[in-house]
């Protein structure tokens, strides 16, 4: 199989299985918000978990990437060390793991109270098994990932967004509130951990025989490269996460759920990028050792005008639908959501390129170098918030969002193209194509907007613009319907 099909045979299968995935977030999302859980109890419930967020940046402190790294280098150079490699993993993370979940069951009032929550204790307490089953999870999705078998991360996943609607659901029904979603959260990563880990046993670990002595200094330089990585988690989860906590502190939980809910949406459209940017990144690895830094180039290129033919049209008509479609659809008293989510349509953009970008970087070498980049605008984002969201409220979180992300998405981009010598000349006459096919998309659909009264008509609002979305790129030589279709069989 050559490189192109299986990047293509690992986006399918990642695809799917993130639709899968986000398509259980959006239907738990509109049942708890429009029938189990009032906006208080919504805004609790993803507070407490932006809270468990930053939690679980001290129980994984990057190791998990830092091993896929090595696990991707090691499965081509010497596969006798990878069941070493998993071993250690796993011990630094259940060591690890154990200190911060014992730390958080002691002082989860105390937390609580100093944010100004002592509501929020029982979910904090809950939480020592929430980062426990969350942070197994993920690490079986990226080590699997450093594997280039893909197909397996896309079923942890899929296994993940499913068990966590069917018990997060079923406990809210069972009359338990916004704390019985919450351990639906609980069990359905609890699930796909299990899954994860028992495949990667008997599909990897016990596959590979191992060498009779680790190797000298392996153990030591993956946990060195994790700190750059440490860094650079940290500081995109306090980056993605410390808005929604300020929202809490300083506003209200209610103020919390428009803003969660944005961002959630905004999550929603982003899955095909992030499937794209999760499936091609093991290849600049691969590429970078082998000097094969043009191929890398095409890849890259491809998938980042790719990405903005359709991000940029799809980040143009959230802004023109997000006022009909949010009281429409998950109710008018999340109406306030509305402003927040059509600010956020421009991160929609700046987070599809990152997406992309991010884990290629890592993989190129480029983590220190991206670490210091998201270290400084996690910084600037939390003191704009600060300011921001007592002047203007939770509009002020999704602007200080999308400012500082602006900063970090040029970075990334000069890094890359520092790497890989992009060809901007090219990349900027097919975004400005880009462009002009979604003025007249827009334009379509601000026709028609303004007639919109019912969600049949809403649909049919959005119809029109991806019909003429799909004209125009095609008219306009930017898709081959040959190769789509090509691609799709």
């Amino acid at each position: 199989m050559s490189r192109e099909d299986h990047i293509v045979r690992g986006f399918k299968a990642t695809l799917l299985a993130r639709a899968i995935y986000m398509l259980s977030s959006a239907l738990l999302m509109f049942v708890l918000a429009r029938y189990l859980l009032d906006p208080d109890g919504y805004g609790t419930l993803y507070w407490v978990i932006g809270i468990l967020a930053m939690v679980r940046l001290v129980a994984d402190l990057g190791i998990g990437k830092s091993a896929a790294r090595y696990l991707s280098e090691y499965r081509e150079d010497d596969p006798s060390q990878i069941p070493h490699l998993l071993r250690s993993t796993i011990t630094f993370k259940i060591v690890v793991m154990a200190l911060v979940g014992y730390l958080l069951l002691v002082f989860h009032e105390q937390l609580a109270a100093a944010l100004g929550r002592p509501d929020a204790a029982p979910f904090l307490a809950a939480g020592v098994l929430y980062v426990a089953v969350f942070s197994f999870s993920t690490f079986t999705e990226v080590a699997f990932q450093g594997f280039n078998h893909l197909p397996y991360s896309a079923a942890v996943r899929a296994i993940s967004g499913f068990s966590r609607l069917v018990f997060a659901v079923g406990f809210a029904l069972m009359g338990l509130g916004a704390l019985g979603a919450f351990f639906g959260y609980v069990v359905g990563y609890a699930l796909s951990a299990a899954v994860g880990l028992a495949v990667l046993y008997y599909a990897f670990y016990a596959r590979y025989d191992a060498a009779e002595t680790h190797e000298e200094g392996l153990t030591r330089r993956m946990i060195e490269y994790s700190v750059p990585l440490t860094a650079t988690r940290s500081a995109n989860v306090i980056d993605k996460q410390v808005d929604t906590v300020l929202v809490g502190v300083i506003l209200t939980p209610t103020a919390v759920a428009f803003y969660t809910l944005g961002k959630q949406i905004t999550d929603f459209v982003l899955a095909p990028a992030e499937s794209l940017g999760f499936t091609i990144s093991p290849n600049f690895g691969e590429q970078k050792a082998s000097d094969q830094l043009e191929q890398a180039r095409q890849i890259y290129e491809t998938a980042l005008t790719n990405t903005m033919m359709v991000y940029i049209p799809a980040a143009a008509g959230l802004v023109i639908v997000a006022d009909p479609f949010i009281p429409m659809v998950i109710g008018a008293e999340y109406a306030g959501a509305v402003p927040v989510l059509q600010v956020l349509a421009a991160f929609i953009i700046l987070q599809a390129i990152t997406n992309l970008t991010s884990d290629s970087l890592d993989y190129l070498g480029r983590a220190r170098h991206r670490a210091m980049a998201k270290g400084g605008t996690a910084v600037a984002n939390f003191l704009l918030n600060l300011v921001l969201i007592p002047t203007i409220g939770v509009v002020g979180a999704a602007i200080a969002t999308v400012a500082t992300h602006s900063v970090y998405v040029a970075v990334n981009l000069y890094i890359v193209h520092l790497e890989l010598d992009l060809r901007l000349k090219r990349l900027a006459r097919s975004i400005g194509v880009i462009c002009v096919i979604t003025g007249i998309m827009a334009g379509a659909v601000l026709l028609v907007t303004p007639l919109v009264s019912s969600l049949a008509m809403l649909a049919g609002a959005i119809a029109l613009g991806a019909i003429t979305w799909a004209v125009l790129v095609v008219a306009s030589g930017l898709v081959d319907p040959n190769e789509v279709r090509a691609a799709i069989t």
